[in-house]
């Protein structure tokens, strides 16, 4: 299986940033840590492996990048404002330095977006908020809500940045007709402490007649990488 790392220093950021490549070809696929997670937790965990015959087959290409997440929801010592000003960063990160290195190496203009726990509020929250340019979303044991992270501070970014909070609200055809054309997928288990996040993102997609999958697995699955793995293996790509 091919396998690359990549380095370069964000102009956005003003840091360094790591990347991992899986795969050689097949629909790109940009992967989110869990809550502050490294970019090579997707490898260590046994995420990689659980998919290497599709990695192998060229049938998916996997992006997994680095987060933010001690400098922005989990710097919890910071300025509320500026947690939310590096989140801002990091998102034109993804968009502008990580997503034209997946189009040359991949040759696509667009990606798919997925992560587990909360790299599926990533991932959620950027394919909400780039449908034009990620086209689908896959996200396993999701966390949507980061309206409690910094300490009842509330502005207008921060309600752009929670799903379960803009959404019901949001109804520019521009969005919505992309929206329905995109593919979203939400897993969790019957036992996840976050299912209850993932039926009301389910039922929001439903109200705005948006198509989706929503898979609650049963024989008491959890919160953790055991069945993450077993969900990559059957929703991936």
């Amino acid at each position: 299986m091919h396998r690359s790392y990549h380095r370069w220093r964000s102009p956005h950021l003003g840091r360094d940033m790591d990347l991992l490549v899986f795969g050689h070809g097949g629909r790109p696929l940009i992967v989110f840590p869990t809550s502050m997670g490294a970019f090579f937790d997707y490898e260590d965990r046994g995420m990689v492996g659980a998919i290497s015959d599709k990695l192998e087959s060229g049938v998916v290409q996997l992006f997994c990048a680095t987060t933010l997440d001690t400098e922005t929801f989990y710097a919890r010592g910071w300025p509320a404002r500026l947690r939310i000003e590096r989140y801002l960063a990091w998102e034109r990160y993804v968009m502008d330095e990580l997503l034209p290195f997946v189009t040359q190496a991949n040759g696509s203009s667009t990606a798919g977006v997925t992560g587990c726990s909360f790299g599926g509020y990533h991932a959620l929250t950027m394919a909400l908020r780039h449908p034009d340019r990620l086209t689908s979303c896959i996200t396993m044991g999701g966390a949507f809500d980061v309206s409690g992270f910094l300490g009842g501070y509330y502005d207008q970014d921060l309600y752009l940045l929670c799903p379960p909070h803009f959404l019901p609200q949001l109804s520019e055809p521009w969005y919505l007709d992309r929206y329905r054309q995109n593919k979203w997928v939400l897993v969790t288990g019957e036992a996840d402490g976050c299912k209850p996040e993932n039926e009301l993102a389910a039922r929001l997609l439903s109200e705005k007649s948006i198509p989706y999958s929503y898979y609650v697995w049963g024989s008491g699955s959890v919160h953790d990488w055991p069945e993450w793995r077993k969900m990559a293996a059957a929703y991936i790509p």
